[in-house]
C-alpha cells in the first residue's frame, strides 16, 4: 500500500493533517494558473473575487449557514484567536475546558491574562467528556460572557454534547463558540441545529489545502471586529489582506467533495478504526482504548501501551504515520494535557498513541498497521527488558 507521499506505509495521521483531495488538488492547481486579486476591480480581478464566492458557497453548503457568516482566515488557530477575541470583555466569564486545543486554551489565557479570575476550567472525566452540568453551576452565579468548547476532541476523537452547551450558554446571555477544526467534513455540522454563534475549521483537516481556513459568525451577532491583522479591510473588516485565492477555492472544492460523500465515508472509516483497535487490542493484552467509544469521531482512536514509551514505538515502525498526540504539540517535553485532564498517570500518557483514519485510508493500510504495531511493540518491550535486566 502508499501512503499520501508514494511510500510505502499506512498513513494515519489525518487529525495532523489529511491527504489533499483530487478535487481540491486540482482546483489549487487550475487557481495558481490564473491571475487576479479578489479585491480588484478589472476582469481578472472579477473573475478571482467570483471563484472565491464560489468556495464560500461551497464551505457554506457544508455547515448549512449563510455565505455572508463565513470569514476566510489562515486556519483554525487564526479563526480561534479572532472569535475569543471579539466575543471576550473583562469582567464576563470565558469558559472552556482543559482538553481544549492549545489554539483556544493559549487564547483563553492571553484575552483574560489582566483578569485570570474571568477564565473558567470546566471538569472532564476519566471518558474524555466535559462536564456541561458544571456550565449551569457557572451561570448560576454569573451570567454572560462566552463558553468556547470544541466539537470533537483532536487526541481522543470523544464528541461534546454542543446542543446542551449552547442552550445552557444562551439561557444565562452567554455566547458559545466551537473549535469544529476535527469535526467539519467528518460528520454533519449544521450551525443552525448546534445553535452555536462562533465556529472555526480549517481546510487541511478535511482534504483541503494548508493555510487555509474560516471562521463562522451568525449572522446578527453583536460582536466588534477585533482583527489580529489590520490594512484594507478585507473579510468585512474582520480579516485585512488579500485574500489567498488558491487556498480558498481548494478549500471549497474539498468542502463540496466532503458533503457529498459524508455518510458513506464516516460509515467506512468507523469499520476501518474498529478494525485497527480489534487487530492491535487482540494482539497486545494490556494496552487500552482512551475516550468515550460510542461517543466519538467514526476515524480516531487513542490506545495506550503501557510501558512502551510512545517515541519509541513510533521510531520502532517507520513505515506506519501516526502521532504521540496534537502535531501542534509534538516534540513537547510534557506528555499530552489532554490525557492528564482524563486521569492517566504521566507515564501512560507517555505511552500514547493517536491513530487518525480518513477519506483515502484504505483496509490494506489497516492491515499493514497492525501488524506493525504489534511487531514494533513487541520489539521495544525486549529491548527494554533486557536494558534493565541482570547486568
Amino acid at each position: 500500500m502508499y501512503g499520501p507521499n508514494g511510500a510505502d506505509m499506512s498513513y494515519l495521521d489525518y487529525n495532523a493533517t489529511a491527504p489533499i483531495r483530487a478535487e481540491a488538488l486540482a482546483a489549487v492547481f487550475e487557481a495558481m494558473q490564473s491571475v487576479g486579486n479578489a479585491s480588484s476591480l478589472h476582469q481578472p480581478g472579477r473573475q478571482a473575487a467570483h471563484r472565491v464566492d464560489v468556495a464560500r458557497r461551497q464551505l457554506a453548503d457544508l455547515l448549512d449557514c449563510s455565505p455572508g457568516e463565513i470569514i476566510f482566515t489562515s486556519g483554525a488557530t487564526e479563526a480561534n484567536n479572532l472569535a475569543l477575541r471579539a466575543a471576550f470583555s473583562a469582567g464576563n466569564p470565558l469558559v472552556t475546558s482543559p482538553v481544549e486545543h492549545p489554539a483556544v486554551l493559549e487564547t483563553a489565557r492571553t484575552v483574560t491574562a489582566e483578569s485570570p479570575e474571568d477564565l473558567v476550567l470546566l471538569p472532564v472525566g476519566t471518558d474524555g467528556l466535559v462536564d456541561l452540568g458544571a456550565l449551569e453551576h457557572v451561570f448560576s452565579a454569573r451570567r454572560g460572557g462566552v463558553v468556547s468548547l470544541m466539537a470533537a476532541n483532536n487526541e481522543t476523537g470523544v464528541l461534546t454534547d454542543l446542543r446542551v452547551a449552547a442552550k445552557t450558554a444562551h439561557e444565562s446571555g452567554a455566547l458559545i463558540h466551537t473549535d469544529a477544526t476535527q469535526i467539519v467534513g467528518r460528520l454533519p455540522v449544521d450551525v443552525v441545529e448546534l445553535d452555536v454563534d462562533l465556529l472555526s475549521l480549517s481546510a487541511h483537516k478535511f482534504g483541503g489545502p494548508q493555510g487555509a481556513g474560516a471562521l463562522y459568525v451568525r449572522r446578527g451577532s453583536a460582536l466588534p471586529h477585533r482583527p489580529l491583522l489590520v490594512g484594507g479591510g478585507q473579510e468585512r473588516g474582520w480579516r485585512a489582506g488579500t485574500l489567498n485565492v488558491a487556498g480558498i477555492i481548494g478549500m471549497g472544492a474539498a468542502a463540496d467533495a466532503a458533503r457529498r460523500g459524508l455518510g458513506e465515508e464516516s460509515e467506512r472509516i468507523a469499520a476501518l478504526r474498529d478494525r485497527l483497535e480489534s487487530l492491535v487490542t487482540g494482539a497486545l493484552p494490556g494496552c487500552f482504548i482512551n475516550g468515550r467509544r460510542d461517543r466519538r469521531l467514526p476515524g480516531v482512536t487513542s490506545i495506550t501501551f503501557p510501558g512502551v514509551p510512545a517515541d519509541a514505538l513510533l521510531a520502532a515502525m517507520p513505515d506506519v504515520a501516526a502521532s504521540e498526540g496534537s502535531a501542534c504539540a509534538s516534540g513537547a517535553p510534557t506528555p499530552s494535557h489532554v490525557l492528564l485532564a482524563m486521569g492517566l498517570s504521566r507515564e501512560d500518557a507517555d505511552s500514547t498513541i493517536r491513530f487518525s483514519l480518513g477519506h483515502a485510508t484504505t483496509s490494506a493500510e489497516i492491515e499493514h498497521a497492525a501488524n506493525a504495531v504489534k511487531r514494533a511493540a513487541t520489539q521495544v518491550r525486549a529491548a527494554l527488558a533486557e536494558a534493565h535486566g541482570p547486568r
